[in-house]
């Protein structure tokens, strides 16, 4: 077992309850931003879709952002855009070259910490197929530190992280790199309202409620928050409880969050 696993599994329970709360898009309005300002630029730049950079645009935004991938990893994220970019008409027509994934996808299926990090141990181990797409990772990374600063969580989450913290063990569920979680989190002076910050280099989201939190609460004392389709997920395979922050209705969520749902939580009567 990796030591990040090792990490999560070592996380001990003080309370009876625990929370996992998404990051991008759940408790910052991050998402537009980061993906419109920094990964779609550095998509373009580094795979050489200029030619075609309209239709890039719509389809990292379209797996990223409005689709039930929303919130998914960067690499099969980029997997997943080079091949709906690949299969476009408009571009066919322009007879532009899309990058081959069959190097990426191999990885992938191999390696269980999507990161940076192994990524570039892939990389030094002599498989350099993979060269360019850790280039691309670490300019994403370099433009998110440039320019996402100042965006505050949505309102009602210092609110109801405190009313989380009253009763539960709050950690940080996320597929971001912990590198910018720590500084986001930091930045808006909330990382000290949860016990710890789970980023991609500690496996996927699933992983970190399966480590961290299933085998040490009951159940339905385990909720996850998120804006995404791979939240529900991670709390669904953990048989653990689910609330959504509805895309374009993250406020009223927050707010029905503080209202209703987390006293149903708390009072164990919440599905």
């Amino acid at each position: 077992m990796s030591d990040a696993a090792e990490q999560l599994k070592a996380f001990e329970p003080t309370q009876e309850f625990f929370v996992g709360i998404d990051s991008d898009g759940c408790v910052f309005d991050s998402m537009e931003i980061k993906h419109k300002e920094c990964f779609t630029p550095m998509f373009i730049k580094h795979f050489g879709l200029q030619p075609v950079s309209k239709y890039a645009r719509e389809v990292w935004e379209f797996v990223n952002l409005y689709s039930k991938t929303r919130g998914i990893n960067r690499f099969p994220a980029l997997s997943n855009a080079l091949h709906f970019l690949k299969d476009r008409h408009e571009v066919q027509a322009r007879h532009v070259q899309i990058p081959e994934t069959d190097a990426l996808e191999e990885w992938m299926a191999r390696e269980t910490k999507l990161g940076n990090a192994t990524l570039e141990a892939e990389v030094a181990s002599g498989n350099e197929a993979l060269a360019d797409i850790f280039e691309w990772s670490k300019a994403v990374n370099a433009q998110v530190e440039d320019i996402v600063h100042g965006v505050p969580p949505f309102p009602l989450v210092r609110e109801c992280l405190e009313k989380i913290r009253a009763q539960a063990d709050a950690m940080c569920i996320s597929q971001t790199p912990v590198d910018a979680l720590q500084r986001e989190w930091g930045e808006n002076q909330i990382d000290g309202m949860i016990a710890m910050i789970a980023g991609q280099e500690m496996g996927t989201k699933t992983e970190h409620i399966k480590y961290a939190a299933a085998p040490k609460y009951q159940a339905h004392r385990i909720l996850m928050i998120g804006d995404a389709p791979g939240d529900f997920k991670a709390a669904k395979s953990n048989f653990a409880l689910f609330y959504p922050i509805n895309p374009g209705k993250e406020e009223q969520s927050w707010q029905r969050l503080y209202d209703e749902a987390l006293d149903r939580f708390f009072n164990e009567d919440y599905a």
